[in-house]
C-alpha cells in the first residue's frame, strides 16, 4: 500500500502544473482557453449527459415533463388571454403564434437560468480536480438545446397538423434568430456563472430579469400593439434593442405562417445580423470575465 502511495506521488509530481487562472492577452487567452475547452469535448459531453439524466432521474414520464412548463404555459395563455380577453381574435392561430414564442424564450430562459447556476451546482467537482471550468456553463447550454429540439418537433408537428407548415424563403429567419438566442444566452450564462460564485444573490435575481424580459417580449401578444402605442418614439427602438424580442420576431417569421399578413418591424434581418456581432463581442467579453474569475472559485466556494 505504501509502495501504490509512493508511485502516486511520483506521478503527480511528474505532472506539469497547470494554471486555473486567466490565460495572458485578450486573443492568445482566449485562444487557449477555446482549445482547453476541445481538448475536454469529452467530458463536455458527459456532463451534458449527465444533467439530462439527473433531471429527470427515477421519473416515470422522463423527457415530457421538458415540454410539461411550456404546453402548460400555452393553455393558460391560449385560455386567458386568447379566450377570455379575446387576443384570439385580433392574432389569427393564436395557440401557434403562442407556442412559437415559449419554443424560443423557454430555450433562452434554460440557458441563462441553468448556466447562472452551474458553477456553484459542481462545487464538488471544481475543488477535487482541474478541468475548464468553461465546459459547466457550456453542459447547461447543451442540455438546453437537447430540450428544445423536443419543443422544436412538437411545433413543427403543429404547424403540420393545422396544415401551416413554413415553407420557402421564411426558413432564413430562423438559424439567424436561433444564433443570436444562443450566442447571447450564452454570453449572460458565462457571465452570471461567474458572478453568481461570489454573489449568491444573482441567481434569484435573475429569476426576476428573466420574468421581466419575458413580458417585454412579444410572446402573447403581437408586435402590432407594440406599434401602435409606441410608434416612432425612442421607446420602439428601445423595445427592438432587446435580443429577444428580435428572435421571438424572427421564430415567428418562420413558424408563424398566419401572420404573414401582420406587422413585424422593418429590416429584421440587418437587425439580427447587427445583434449577432454584437453577441460574439458580449460572449467574448463574458468569458474573458470568467477566465479572470475562475481562480478563485474554488475558494470562494
Amino acid at each position: 500500500m505504501t509502495n501504490d502511495n509512493a508511485v502516486r506521488e511520483a506521478r503527480l509530481a511528474a505532472e506539469p502544473m497547470r494554471s486555473a487562472g486567466p490565460r495572458s492577452g485578450f486573443v492568445s487567452g482566449t485562444w487557449h482557453s477555446l482549445r482547453d475547452v476541445f481538448h475536454h469535448s469529452e467530458l463536455l459531453d458527459l456532463l451534458i449527459r449527465r444533467e439530462l439524466k439527473a433531471r429527470y432521474k427515477d421519473s416515470v414520464l422522463g423527457f415530457f415533463w421538458s415540454l410539461a412548463r411550456p404546453l402548460a404555459l400555452l393553455l393558460v395563455y391560449f385560455i386567458a388571454l386568447g379566450q377570455f380577453l379575446g387576443a384570439s381574435r385580433s392574432i389569427p392561430s393564436f395557440a401557434i403564434f403562442v407556442f412559437t414564442g415559449l419554443t424560443a424564450w423557454q430555450l433562452f430562459s434554460d440557458i441563462v437560468t441553468g448556466s447562472t447556476s452551474s458553477i456553484v451546482n459542481n462545487s464538488g467537482l471544481i475543488k477535487k480536480v482541474y478541468v475548464p471550468r468553461e465546459v459547466f456553463p457550456l453542459s447547461s447550454v447543451g442540455a438546453a438545446l437537447f430540450n428544445f429540439l423536443i419543443q422544436l418537433l412538437i411545433l413543427l408537428g403543429a404547424t403540420l397538423v393545422t396544415q401551416q407548415f413554413p415553407t420557402g424563403s421564411r426558413w432564413a429567419y430562423f438559424p439567424l434568430s436561433l444564433a443570436v438566442l444562443v450566442v447571447f444566452g450564452t454570453a449572460l450564462g458565462l457571465f452570471l456563472a461567474a458572478a453568481n460564485v461570489y454573489l449568491r444573490d444573482v441567481q434569484y435575481l435573475i429569476e426576476i430579469l428573466i420574468m421581466i424580459l419575458f413580458w417585454a417580449s412579444p410572446i402573447v401578444y403581437s408586435w402590432a400593439l407594440v406599434q401602435n402605442a409606441l410608434a416612432g418614439t425612442f421607446w420602439e427602438q428601445l423595445y427592438l434593442a432587446n435580443p429577444m424580442t428580435q428572435v421571438v420576431l424572427g421564430f415567428q417569421k418562420t413558424f408563424w405562417v398566419a401572420g404573414d399578413g401582420q406587422a413585424f418591424p422593418e429590416h429584421l434581418i440587418g437587425r439580427l445580423w447587427i445583434t449577432l456581432a454584437v453577441s460574439f463581442v458580449l460572449l467574448w467579453f463574458s468569458q474573458r470575465v470568467f477566465s479572470r474569475l475562475q481562480s478563485n472559485f474554488a475558494q470562494e466556494l
